[in-house]
């Protein structure tokens, strides 16, 4: 993936539940739309592929969206 967004998105806890972080980051519209796309298998974590919403997510984790628009990715700060 050498194409598309990336961006380092700040939260305030030490930790954060995947499916927030979508929507956080802008990667999902919705709680559903983060859903669709974990059902659909299109998000990856550190490189590995992720179903779970609950997810927790650290600072330093990548997230990474494979969407129509080409590849976004992005980095929890």
């Amino acid at each position: 993936m050498d194409e598309g967004t990336d961006s380092t998105v700040q939260i305030s806890d030490d930790t954060i539940r995947l499916g927030q972080f979508l929507k956080l980051a802008g990667l999902a519209d919705s709680g559903a739309h983060a859903r669709e796309l974990l059902e659909d298998g299109a998000v990856r974590v550190n490189g590995e592929d992720e179903a779970r919403r609950g997810r927790q997510l650290r600072r330093g984790d990548r997230v990474e969206l494979d969407a129509p628009a080409g590849p976004m990715r992005a980095t929890v700060g």
